[in-house]
């Protein structure tokens, strides 16, 4: 749909035809500022202190991935950070997991020791996995809270059911929806009241709805998608933004980016209470998580019966 807009606009404009291999994917992220934001997040201090968004998803990911009755070999955790899944893993589900992520220090932060399971790292994008991993040569890919960073979603999902063998499995997490709406509203009231217009600070999400779509489109069948909500209090706006950095998830939109003034933050601190503030004199930050499971379709996947070869009138079961 993309590359068509683009093609039909360079006609009407009277310039060149655009040639369609030449297109790369939309860019919305900076990579490589994602990237240094990532590896100062894994040197900081309180590192650790702020792993709890991510071990919440991880803790809720494997119970997803337990549901499925079936043992692997190996798993590859796609933008692993320092492991949070991986370290989940026990044994007796999976015997080695392959981490991949675009962040060295992250990859590394933590050590072997704290892993049940046999853990391989690879630094590497999660844009690229064809360069990391050879086609049919997984059992599983997992990804928690990586994806939402990804500027090719459809592609990176289209290299994740290609890295996969027949009857692979596809587990994923990634912020998405109404993620952060408290602070996107906030800063975009401030900003407009204070500066006159506003520019984006907080990134763009994926809307639940299209997971489906995108998952379908990929070549993924079988297909689950979920929604759930982590809800964490701050003392203030003030402590959800350091929290943020000290997780990797700073703001990395491409183009100038124009820092918020002084007095528009309080303004946005101010309004971020005054519109959303608990009892306690805290705010709540929001992060909404979409769930998707799917599998690379093979001859021995169950399939719908054909219309009409029903036995039960559904009058009778309802």
């Amino acid at each position: 749909m993309l590359r068509s807009l683009i093609r039909r606009a360079a006609v009407s404009s009277g310039s060149s035809p655009v040639n369609p291999h030449t297109l790369g994917p939309f860019q919305v992220f900076d990579r490589d500022a994602k990237r240094m934001q990532k590896d100062r997040a894994a040197l900081r201090d309180d590192s650790r202190t702020v792993d709890y968004v991510r071990e919440e998803v991880a803790d809720r990911m494997m119970e997803r991935f337990l549901d499925i009755k079936r043992s692997f070999g190996s798993v590859l955790d796609l933008g692993s950070g320092a492991g949070h899944f991986t370290k989940l893993l026990e044994p007796e589900k999976a015997r080695k997991s392959i981490m991949v992520d675009l962040s060295q220090k992250s990859l590394f932060r933590d050590p072997d020791s704290e892993f049940e399971v046999q853990v391989e790292r690879i630094h590497g994008d999660e844009e690229n996995l064809l360069q990391a991993v050879q086609p049919n040569s997984q059992e599983a890919v997992v990804s928690c809270l990586s994806l939402h960073w990804v500027n090719d979603l459809p592609g990176t999902l289209i290299q994740i059911r290609e890295a996969l063998q027949p009857d692979g499995l596809f587990l994923g997490a990634m912020f998405g929806g109404d993620t952060l709406f408290e602070l996107r509203t906030a800063l975009q009231l401030a900003e407009q009241e204070r500066e006159g217009g506003i520019s984006p600070h907080v990134s763009p999400m994926t809307q639940t709805r299209d997971m489906s779509n995108l998952m379908g489109r990929a070549g993924f069948s079988l297909l689950t998608v979920d929604i759930d909500e982590v809800k964490v209090a701050y003392p203030d706006m003030w402590a959800l933004m350091d929290d943020l950095r000290a997780m990797g998830e700073g703001n990395a939109i491409l183009g100038p980016r124009r820092a918020l003034r002084r007095d528009t933050l309080a303004a946005a601190s101010a309004i971020y209470t005054a519109l959303h503030g608990n009892e306690d004199g805290s705010v709540p930050a929001t992060f909404q998580i979409i769930y998707m499971i799917g599998w690379k379709p093979a001859p021995s996947q169950p399939k719908p019966l054909e219309r009409g070869t029903g036995k039960t009138h559904l009058g009778e079961v309802l």
